[in-house]
C-alpha cells in the first residue's frame, strides 16, 4: 500500500504544482513524468518512515474499545 499511495500522491501533487506554476507548457507530460519520478524517489522512503510514527501517535490519541 505505501508504494501505491506514495505514487498516487506524488504524481497528483507534482502534476498540480507543475500546472499551477507553469501552466500547459509544451512538453508538459514529459516534464511532469520527470518531476513525478524525482518526487516519488523522495515520497516512498518518507512514507515508510512516517507510517510507524503516525500510527504510534494515533494510538495515543484514539482509544480502542475494550473487549467484553
Amino acid at each position: 500500500m505505501p508504494l501505491f499511495l506514495s505514487g498516487l500522491m506524488s504524481g497528483s501533487l507534482s502534476c498540480f504544482n507543475l500546472f499551477m506554476n507553469r501552466g500547459l507548457i509544451p512538453g508538459f507530460l514529459e516534464k511532469w513524468f520527470a518531476t513525478w519520478a524525482m518526487s516519488w524517489l523522495v515520497a516512498y522512503p518518507l512514507i515508510l518512515i512516517f507510517i510507524p510514527l503516525v500510527r504510534r501517535l494515533l494510538m495515543l490519541i484514539v482509544h480502542a474499545p475494550e473487549k467484553s
